[in-house]
């Protein structure tokens, strides 16, 4: 690991491990309740920054080298990971009524999604530690990402997907020679069974839930909205986040905070974490302290359609130190922010446009002010679920090839400019 890395610690109990120590959870609190926190000597990022600054270093995460968990060896920094745009959306903050919005675009990536950053530093430390096969169960996003980079590694990935993933992330992991098993059951079945089999078998468990490098991954989007924002009028009031297993949210916040301690930002955003009003457990969680009993409720953004989720934990704790809030967001209005989305040049899949939907009910129930700025993190692509993404643009004009039936046509899509 880094030899900027001080210690690890356990988010339940507060129990410090040296480096190597543990690996994944912490033995007292067990895989549930016992997350680890990687917790770094920021005062020697700080030097280490100051003689070799940042703005003379690539455009990838491996910039931010110093607050990742791998030795200097281990980064493979011919693989380009991360610094994807920021899109000033003008026109779409003059609809909404807000001083800014910015969307970053996290589709640009190798598997066009967020958790690429994840799966990137999870596969370099899979290599580091020796292992031949990497391992981790998903509603799709972390899975194909994953399967991309073991790829790019030479690795063996076994991927635990629910049966109800959508078809174009399953295409993906697929055509990356992954071993898929599409498990009768929740994303939770999946995995616990994922879990057992990294245990048995001795894989490298990729899953954020139990693994504290993956979060580390996660955290570089924070690293970069600090420092991409700085050409937007500085750091926005609010970063809006989708929210399923907790831990992208719990990653971003933990780079800002990095970015804050360190001195690169003056101050710290508040968060807004969305998930969908059927599928809402953090928000019972930040409100009660635990998770609620599970349930059948699903929703259309499979990305965060997650009843259990682990990092519940880290998540809260971000919002509670953020002063953020927590809202909740129907099928029908991410369907609408996919719309509203891809109409200001976004193609967003469900989870993410979920941040769009969520940042526009945040607008009109007043918790966004029109004086703020907005960051939205749009976290995959709407190529990753084409079936929603028809279901919220529409199906094409069908039509005879004679021009009567062009301008019968135009005429009734009202896409006539005379």
């Amino acid at each position: 690991m880094s030899s900027m890395i001080v210690n690890l610690a356990c988010v339940s109990c507060g129990r410090s491990f040296e480096p190597g120590e543990v690996t994944m959870a912490c033995p007292d609190c067990g895989p549930d309740d016992g997350i680890l926190d990687i917790l770094y000597d920021l005062d020697a990022v700080h030097r280490a920054w100051r003689d070799d600054p940042l703005e003379g270093r690539a455009h990838s995460h491996w910039r931010y080298h110093e607050l990742l968990p791998l030795d200097e060896g281990a980064i493979p920094h011919h693989w380009q990971v991360g610094w994807t745009p920021i899109i000033n959306a003008k026109r779409l903050a003059g609809e909404l009524g807000i001083e800014q919005l910015l969307l970053k675009d996290e589709s640009r990536g190798l598997t066009a999604s967020f958790k690429d950053r994840a799966s990137s530093v999870g596969v370099a430390d899979a290599l580091q530690r020796g292992a031949t096969t990497v391992a981790c169960a998903s509603t799709g996003n972390a899975a194909t990402s994953l399967a991309g980079f073991a790829a790019l590694a030479g690795l063996r990935a076994v991927i635990f997907v629910p049966e109800t993933a959508p078809e174009p992330k399953l295409a993906q992991l697929l055509v990356y020679g992954a071993t898929v098993l599409a498990v009768k059951g929740s994303y939770d079945e999946a995995y616990r069974l994922c879990s057992s089999a990294c245990e048995r078998f001795g894989w490298y468990n990729r899953n954020c839930a139990i693994n504290p490098v993956l979060v580390e991954g996660k955290k570089t989007g924070g690293l970069e909205i600090a420092e991409q924002c700085l050409a937007f009028g500085g750091v926005p009031d609010w970063v809006v986040v989708s929210m399923g297993d907790g831990c992208t949210i719990a990653g971003i916040w933990k780079g800002l905070v990095e970015m804050h301690n360190i001195g690169v930002i003056g101050r710290l955003p508040r968060l807004l974490g969305v998930q969908g009003t059927a599928v809402a457990p953090i928000a019972h969680a930040l409100e009660h302290g635990e998770l609620p009993a599970a349930n059948d409720r699903t929703t259309v953004a499979d990305s965060i359609n997650v009843q259990a989720p682990r990092n519940w934990r880290k998540a809260v704790r971000a919002l509670k130190e953020s002063n953020g809030a927590i809202v909740g967001v129907t099928d029908d209005q991410i369907l609408e922010a996919m719309r509203t989305a891809g109409r200001h040049g976004v193609f967003a899949e469900p989870a993410a446009a979920a941040a769009v939907a969520g940042m526009a009910h945040a607008v009109n129930g007043g918790t966004i002010q029109a004086t703020d700025r907005v960051l939205a993190l749009i976290t995959g692509s709407g190529l990753k679920d084409t079936r929603s993404a028809i279901a919220a643009g529409g199906e094409p004009i069908r039509i005879e090839p004679t021009m009567d039936a062009l301008t019968d046509a135009i005429d009734r899509s009202g896409a006539r400019t005379e």
